[in-house]
């Protein structure tokens, strides 16, 4: 059963990490519509994949470059690429056809958070020129140092509470002890009193014996 269990975790992870999410989205562009999916989210070490899906919505759509950076930040601060991609350079598009675009590349070991895409798109419907260049995020990277991290400190945390509790238990138990002896102190003082008192009684019995023996004898004869 933990077998099992353990392997529909890892399974699930495993899914959760690959699921793919929408995160960006143009409908508007004149001649063009474009969706860009990406996973989720990972780990580093791990592969990121992201998918692009261009739709040709006019006549005389000619693309004279569309391309696409990747970009994450080692440490989670330093800026670094993950991949650059030229998708199309001067290609005529088809009315209403949809290219679908898939591009897979690993996280450094060092990398974590948001990622980001840089798409850079420069197209003519016939001789009217168009030029975009947005900017987004996509796929999340786990911090897995920081999880393990505050994993650890929970784990530490749990075990401080543990042995402050059985300080306190040990430190509640010593004062009963303490207590118990006191106690035992005073009733051996009282013994010691009650010695004492028939020592000194036995001593006086004695000399009383002793007196009144003396006496009997020493007691004058009658002659009769």
């Amino acid at each position: 059963m933990l077998l099992l269990t353990l392997a529909f975790v890892q399974n699930v992870t495993v899914l959760a990490q690959s699921e793919m999410k929408t995160f960006f989205s143009k409908q508007d562009w004149p001649g063009i519509s474009i969706r860009v999916d990406a996973t989720t989210q990972t780990v580093p070490g791990e592969n990121l994949t992201a998918k692009l899906w261009i739709n040709c919505t006019a006549d005389g759509v000619k693309v004279d470059y569309l391309n696409l950076s990747l970009y994450g930040f080692s440490g989670g601060q330093q800026k670094i690429s993950l991949g650059a991609m030229n998708v199309l350079w001067n290609s005529s598009l088809v009315f209403n056809h949809t290219s679908e675009y898939n591009y897979t590349v690993l996280v450094p070991s060092d990398v974590w958070d948001a990622t980001y895409m840089d798409m850079s798109l420069k197209y003519f419907i016939y001789s009217s020129p168009f030029e975009y260049s947005p900017s987004f995020s996509i796929t999340v990277v786990r911090n897995v140092y920081y999880e393990q991290l505050k994993e650890d400190f929970n784990n530490l945390n749990a075990s401080f509470y543990q042995l402050n509790s059985t300080y306190w238990q040990l430190n509640k138990t010593y004062w009963e002890l303490q207590k118990n002896y006191t106690a035992l102190q005073g009733r051996i003082g009282d013994l010691d009193s009650t010695r004492q008192l028939a020592l000194i009684l036995g001593i006086t019995t004695v000399f009383f014996v002793a007196t009144t023996l003396y006496l009997v004898i020493r007691k004058p004869k009658q002659y009769w």
